[in-house]
């Protein structure tokens, strides 16, 4: 990728950021929520801490989430199973103690611990001070969470019915530790005023792909893989093509790979074009698509759209084409504009290729 000094992130409204964490995250969507759509921040790590704030706050109103934890300790009185071997090796016995195994129900879960190792990093960076205020009075109920190290932490985690309400605060904790953190060289944490290229990057392409689901729920929505179309299904050592937004309507599919750059075209001799590897992309999930549904002698018209999210570069890439029989279009969405007009710029994509009727 073309490393110049124009950076895409000057391109996107802070506003603009808390609505593709909406999409991303239905549950930004809720009441408590609302009001920060308008609010304004000066930056994206006040905008992540507020959200961090609020979310954290409606968690300990409900109640922290509590797990069962495996405990062994040395303990006077009997609790749960009595270690024999390990009450002889440590001589527990000698200090009238006993070496116990046990589990208690406990709010010291490692999702609370990155809830509070992260609220602990903010306290320590360059937020507001108000800010500051209300993280060190949440902090005051994490006092039997365990401390942990951010960098080690372990962010594969399972979600389900009695923790769901944790899915967005850790994913936003996640977005703070790898994505607005800077480690100074005096060791020192400094807070980015945007999130890095890779980590917009995923929650670009996430937004994109709820957008169409939730704004057009006549349009199929999905990110499948796409199958290599092969002549003797041999496949080893494939690499696997993971599509980021597949629509599709009756006989019509349109595969959209979304892109967040630092620089949209590549340059090279003065002169701009489409990254190659982008178009080489699109293309193959294009053709490997249509050659799928005809074997499957289904009616079909697939195309393909690299969509770009707009940098602050003179020259854009803009462009419809017709490759061996499809159409690949080249086009970038303006993310420093009125939400309102992000919308619009998403719907007349669906308006181009399905009708207005969607």
């Amino acid at each position: 990728m073309d490393r110049r000094s124009a950076q895409v992130h000057q391109m996107i409204r802070i506003q603009n950021i808390y609505h593709m964490l909406a999409y991303a995250f239905q549950v930004l969507c809720e009441q408590g929520y609302r009001e920060m759509a308008t609010e304004e921040f000066d930056n994206a790590a006040e905008l992540c801490a507020a959200i961090l704030i609020r979310g954290t706050n409606s968690q300990v109103k409900r109640g922290l989430g509590r797990e069962y934890i495996d405990h062994t300790d040395a303990l006077s009185t009997l609790r749960g199973k009595f270690e024999i071997t390990d009450s002889v090796k440590t001589r527990s016995v000698l200090r009238r103690q006993m070496v116990c195994s046990y589990d208690e129900f406990s709010i010291d879960t490692p999702m609370n611990r990155i809830l509070k190792a992260t609220m602990m990093l903010l306290v320590r960076s360059n937020l507001s001070k108000e800010r500051k205020r209300e993280i060190k009075r949440l902090l005051a109920y994490f006092d039997d969470v365990s401390d942990i190290d951010l960098a080690t932490a372990n962010w594969q985690m399972r979600f389900n019915r009695n923790n769901q309400t944790y899915r967005m605060l850790i994913n936003v904790c996640w977005l703070i530790a790898k994505g607005l953190l800077q480690t100074q060289e005096d060791g020192s944490t400094k807070l980015m005023d945007f999130l890095d290229e890779q980590r917009m990057s995923r929650l670009y392409e996430r937004f994109i792909l709820e957008y169409f689901k939730r704004e057009h729920p006549k349009l199929h929505v999905g990110a499948p893989h796409i199958s290599w179309t092969l002549d003797d299904d041999f496949d080893d050592m494939l690499p696997v093509m993971k599509s980021d937004v597949v629509l599709s309507l009756g006989h019509t599919t349109l595969i959209i790979d979304a892109k967040y750059y630092s620089h949209a075209t590549q340059h090279q001799y003065n002169t701009h074009s489409v990254h190659s590897h982008n178009l080489y992309q699109i293309f193959t999930y294009v053709k490997n698509k249509e050659a799928e549904l005809a074997r499957a002698d289904v009616p079909h018209e697939v195309s393909g759209i690299l969509l770009y999210a707009q940098t602050d570069e003179e020259i854009q890439p803009d462009g419809v084409y017709r490759m061996s029989g499809n159409q690949i279009s080249v086009k970038t969405l303006d993310l420093d504009t009125p939400f309102e007009d992000i919308k619009v710029q998403l719907d007349e994509i669906v308006e181009l290729h399905f009708g207005l009727f969607v």
